[in-house]
C-alpha cells in the first residue's frame, strides 16, 4: 500500500485527510479545555476503566477515531499503529504473519485499543520472561497540553538519543498527553508451546520457579493457584520437547493450557472475582520474598515476583508488609477510600519529578488529572 498501510485494514481506515481532522479536533478541545480551566477524560474504549485513581468525569476526548496501522514491516519486526486501533486488530494483523506482542497485554474487554494498552502499563503472563510493555516500545507521536504534534524515539531499537520519552508514556496513565501514534517492536511466535501443572505448596512453587528461572529453559509464563503450580514453555520443538523431560509435571491438553493462559491474562479465573468487603491488591516483590500474611492465599504469577491477593486488609499494613520485603503494593480492584491510593505512595523526591513531568508536557493540568496520583 502507498501509505503504508496493512491492505487487510484499508478499508476500516479513515484517509490520511481524515485522521488530520481528528487531531485538529483534539487540538481544539485541548485549547478549549485550558482556556475554561476544565480537563478532559482521555479515553479509548473504557476498558481499563477501573484501574487507577477514580476522578469526576470531565469532558471526553475520545481516542478510537483515531485509529489504523500506519506502517508494519515484519522482517524488521517494527509495527506502528494508531491509538484507537483495536488491540485485537493489532493482534490479528501480527498473527498473520506469524508474530505477536510479545509482552501479552491483558485485554480487560472486547473493545480494548493499543493505546490504552500502553496508557495503562499492564503486561500479562509472558513479561518476567520477555519484558514489559515500555521495554518493546520504539517510539511514540504524542499530542501536549499545548495543542503540540510531538515525536519521539523512532522505528529501530538503537534510536534513543536524547530523553526515552517513548517509554515513559507507558503506564503513564494518559496524564502526560494522548498517545496519538505508537511503533512497537514484535516478536516471532514460538513454533511449539507445552504447558505442564505440579502439585506443590506456595513457597515449593516459588523455590522451584526460582531454581527454573536459573537455568536455561524456554519458560514464558508461571501461575501458582489452590496448590497448583502451572508452567508454560515456547520455543523450537527440540528445545520445548527436552524442558519437558527435564522438569517433568502433567502436561495440560493445549486447548486447556489456552483457556487457562488466557483466563490468567484476563483474570476471568473465578479466585480473581471481587468478594463482599475484599479487594484485588497487585504486590510486586523480589520472587525469592516469602508469602505475606494478609488473611488469604496468593494468586502467584511471574516465578513469585508478582502476587494478587483478594482481601480485606488495611492499605498501610499491606503497604508495610510489602515494603518491608522490597515491594510495593497496588489496589488494582475495589473502592478506593479517601485517606488512601490506588498506587504505592511515592518518595517524596521521586513524587516532585512526577510533578515537574506532568507541568511540562500538561501545563494547563489538562489531561486526566489525579488519575494516576492525586498529587498530580
Amino acid at each position: 500500500m502507498p501509505d503504508g498501510r496493512h491492505p487487510k485494514l484499508s478499508h476500516k481506515h479513515h484517509s490520511k485527510t481524515n485522521m488530520q481532522t481528528v487531531l485538529e479536533q483534539w487540538r481544539s478541545q485541548i485549547h478549549f479545555a485550558a482556556q475554561q480551566e476544565t480537563a478532559l477524560t482521555i479515553r479509548g474504549s473504557g476498558s481499563k476503566d477501573f484501574y487507577g485513581e477514580a476522578v469526576p468525569e470531565h469532558s471526553l476526548l475520545d481516542t478510537r477515531a483515531y485509529h489504523g496501522v500506519v506502517a508494519y514491516d515484519p522482517a524488521e519486526l517494527v509495527l506502528t499503529v494508531r491509538c484507537g486501533t483495536p488491540l485485537k486488530e493489532v493482534e490479528a494483523v501480527l498473527a498473520e504473519k506469524n508474530q505477536m506482542l510479545p509482552f501479552e497485554p491483558p485485554h480487560f474487554g472486547e473493545h480494548a485499543t493499543i493505546g490504552g494498552c500502553v496508557a495503562a502499563g499492564l503486561s500479562g503472563p509472558r513479561r518476567a520472561f520477555a519484558g514489559a510493555v515500555k521495554d518493546f516500545v520504539l517510539g511514540a507521536k504524542l499530542m501536549n497540553g499545548k495543542g503540540e504534534w510531538l515525536n519521539f524515539g523512532g522505528q529501530v531499537m538503537k534510536n534513543v538519543a536524547g530523553y526515552d520519552v517513548s517509554r515513559l508514556l507507558a503506564g503513564s496513565m494518559g496524564t502526560l498527553g494522548i498517545i496519538g501514534e505508537i511503533s512497537f517492536k514484535v516478536l516471532p511466535r514460538s513454533v511449539a508451546e507445552a504447558s505442564v501443572r505440579f502439585e506443590l505448596d506456595e513457597a515449593a512453587a516459588r523455590r522451584q520457579m526460582n531454581e527454573w528461572m536459573g537455568q536455561p529453559l524456554p519458560l514464558s509464563a508461571s501461575f501458582w493457584h489452590k496448590g497448583l503450580l502451572t508452567v508454560r514453555l515456547n520455543g523450537a520443538q527440540a528445545g520445548v520437547d527436552a524442558a519437558l523431560a527435564r522438569i517433568g509435571g502433567e502436561r495440560l491438553a493445549d486447548t486447556a493450557a489456552a483457556e487457562f493462559w488466557l483466563a490468567v491474562r484476563e483474570q476471568t479465573l473465578p479466585e480473581f472475582a471481587l468478594t463482599e468487603g475484599r479487594r484485588l491488591w497487585r504486590i510486586s516483590l523480589p520472587d525469592t520474598a516469602p508469602s505475606l500474611d494478609l488473611g488469604s492465599m496468593p494468586l502467584v504469577e511471574w516465578g513469585g515476583a508478582q502476587r494478587w491477593y483478594l482481601t480485606d486488609a488495611a492499605a498501610k499494613d499491606i503497604r508495610e508488609k510489602a515494603a518491608a520485603l522490597g515491594g510495593h503494593a497496588t489496589l488494582f480492584r475495589g473502592a478506593v477510600a479517601a485517606d488512601e491510593s490506588v498506587f504505592h505512595p511515592l518518595p517524596h523526591a521521586v513524587l516532585a519529578i512526577q510533578q515537574r513531568l506532568k507541568q511540562a508536557f500538561d501545563p494547563h493540568h489538562v489531561f486526566n488529572p489525579r488519575r494516576l496520583y492525586r498529587e498530580i
